[in-house]
């Protein structure tokens, strides 16, 4: 019998914002599934009073940014002037465009009394046609997004299609995200209807083609093969995916495009960064920012 299993890939430890974040995507031989380019579980983590999580304003452009949580709260800022906080469930869609700017803190009130912090950020690449289109966010309070209960299963569709569901999260193309928590023994079937899918372990550990997979490792699935998650043990997972964006893409720090020359003025722009007449507005009520790295 031919594996389901395309590949294997195992979340590396990087820090962010003065916590370790597990980076599942890219990596140097995938860089995307379906349209995500960037994976990362953040967490959990423990902040005592007084400390907490500080990603100082950054540049984005070509793609999309997707914040969900499990646990805890973070406050978002950009740009276009948004202040939002996020708690678990819901989801923060901001996308970039041609250039958005912003930084998500510890809550004022969660950094005086200490706090936990569990979650994903991923970014989404935008189509050609829709790299440069204009800056946006949108926030998604959790009660608005599809619910489905499964034999065992308990699914809320985060992005785009799953399970005869749709997300009110708008997407520009075809995309899978799903937040899946099965109880043990319980087998939930991968949504067969988009073309890369990948299942990520959260927590718990599971079966898919005759393989385990534990804690912080990502499943890629054969395009088209039917497959099934069988729960070792209670287990939280992620769902990620949708159609193949055709062009290759160039990531570069926070900067993602097809064109490695968008990257170059990017880069450019980001240096001029709070001089007047900038390509990149700055985040109100948020002075710092992370300066551009080294090449």
């Amino acid at each position: 019998m031919t594996s389901c299993i395309l590949d294997r890939i195992a979340g590396r430890a990087r820090d962010l914002g003065g916590f370790s974040v597990k980076r599942v995507l890219p990596i140097a031989h995938r860089k995307l599934i379906g349209p995500f380019v960037f994976f990362d579980e953040m967490g959990p983590a423990t902040f005592t009073p007084g400390n907490g999580m500080d990603v100082r304003p950054h540049p984005h452009i070509g793609l999309a940014t997707v914040t969900y949580l499990f646990e805890g709260r973070i406050r978002h800022r950009d740009s276009l002037g948004s202040l939002q906080d996020i708690t678990p469930g819901d989801v923060n869609w901001m996308t970039a465009g041609r250039g958005i700017v912003h930084s998500e803190r510890t809550h004022p009130d969660d950094r005086a009394s200490g706090y936990a912090i569990h979650g994903i950020q991923s970014w989404v690449a935008l189509p050609v046609a829709d790299e440069e289109i204009e800056p946006d966010f949108v926030h998604h309070p959790a009660a608005s997004l599809p619910q489905l209960v499964r034999d065992g299963a308990r699914l809320t569709v985060i992005a785009g299609t799953a399970y005869g569901a749709q997300s009110p999260v708008a997407v520009r193309s075809p995309t899978l995200y799903v937040a899946a928590d099965l109880d043990a023994a319980a087998v939930l079937p991968v949504c067969g209807e988009h073309e890369e899918r990948g299942v990520y372990v959260v927590s718990g550990s599971v079966g898919i083609g005759g393989e385990t997979f534990a804690i912080g490792e990502l499943a890629v699935l054969v395009p088209g093969a039917d497959a099934a998650i069988t729960a070792v043990e209670a287990s939280r997972l992620m769902l990620l995916g949708g159609a193949k964006l055709p062009e290759e893409r160039t990531i570069w720090w926070n900067l993602v495009s097809t064109r490695p020359a968008r990257i170059e003025q990017a880069r450019a722009d980001w240096l001029a960064y709070g001089q007047p007449g900038t390509t990149f507005p700055v985040v109100p009520e948020d002075e710092e920012f992370i300066p551009l790295p080294a090449a």
